[in-house]
């Protein structure tokens, strides 16, 4: 992984942006967004994965969060962010049922 903050510009150089700068985008979320977010997510898994009792429900949601703050650590973007999370989404609705649950049952 490439740690140089550099992005080329339109003439071929390299234009330096500072970490601060790069996740100034944090700071524009809504407050709760981050929480509406893992809702949706958990709202995905429970159509998907088998939830059992509270325990379940309580691990569906570790995953959940975890995910988010994954995506939310990685993104270099508010659109990136949204972007990783709705594809993930997405190809978690694009799986038959059946294999999702099969995956769970093996780890």
């Amino acid at each position: 992984m490439d740690t140089n903050n550099s992005e080329a510009t339109t003439n071929g150089e390299a234009n330096t942006v500072p970490d601060d700068v790069r996740e100034l985008w944090h700071l524009q979320l809504p407050p709760g967004s981050r929480q509406r977010i893992v809702n949706k997510i958990m709202d995905t898994l429970k159509r998907h994965l088998p939830v059992y009792g509270e325990e379940g429900l309580n691990e569906l949601r570790m995953i959940a969060v975890r995910f988010e703050e994954k995506s939310y650590a990685i993104a270099t973007s508010q659109s990136d962010y949204l972007r990783r999370i709705s594809l993930k989404m997405l190809s978690l609705e694009n799986q038959p049922r059946t294999v999702c649950i099969a995956a769970k049952r093996k780890s």
